[in-house]
């Protein structure tokens, strides 16, 4: 299996190396998700978490050339550590023994995006979409101080580094797994321009 006997190091190196390759590929790329190809896999130790934005441009399968079974994602909209994902991320590092987790954000979130302009606009949104700008939103005032002139990559970024900080210190289970250098916590975005991810 892709993670079975991994060390994090080596993990990461591969995940880079997939994303490597499809950067490198012509216009027709398109990795085998066939139903034969996804029978044949034994779901035991997947090479990496990831926890993703659900931007449907964002597809990590696609963007580190993997094929199924060999990354367990985690999606949500701003790719934030939330209650349901971080129980996920706990699951495939105590079950699964993933040996690497990674944030991965994008350029032009729209959930960052909007963070922006609820913060600029005040802005009063409906529903349960506080509840999402409320857990990027931080973000964004970090981004302020910072670079003020590039306030949405800014942003991007401080998000990503603020849920690598989260996803290493929230959670008892990962925690003594990074201790115990068993897990790495990494965080990246993806550049969607160029198909490079690049790690922050």
């Amino acid at each position: 299996m892709p993670g079975a006997n991994l060390s994090p190091d080596q993990a990461l190196d591969q995940l880079m190396a997939g994303n490597a390759r499809y950067t490198a590929s012509d216009d027709t790329y398109t990795p085998d998700f066939s139903v034969s190809r996804a029978a044949l896999k034994d779901y035991i130790t997947p090479l990496a978490g990831i926890l993703g934005c659900a931007d449907a441009r964002v597809a990590a399968e696609m963007i580190f050339d993997r094929g199924p079974g060999d990354l367990f994602m985690v999606r949500v909209a701003g790719n934030f550590v939330s209650e349901y994902g971080l129980a996920s991320l706990e699951y495939c590092v105590e079950f699964l023994e993933v040996p690497l987790l990674m944030v991965l954000g994008h350029s032009q979130c729209g959930a960052l995006t909007s963070a922006v302009r609820v913060v600029q606009e005040a802005k009063v949104l409906p529903g349960r979409l506080p509840i999402l700008i409320d857990a990027v939103e931080p973000a964004v005032h970090i981004a302020q101080l910072q670079h003020p002139e590039d306030l949405l990559n800014t942003a991007i970024e401080e998000n990503v580094k603020r849920q690598v900080r989260r996803l290493s210190t929230l959670s008892p289970v990962i925690h003594t797994a990074l201790l115990e250098e068993r897990v790495k916590v990494v965080g990246a975005v993806y550049d969607l321009a160029t198909g490079r991810v690049n790690l922050i």
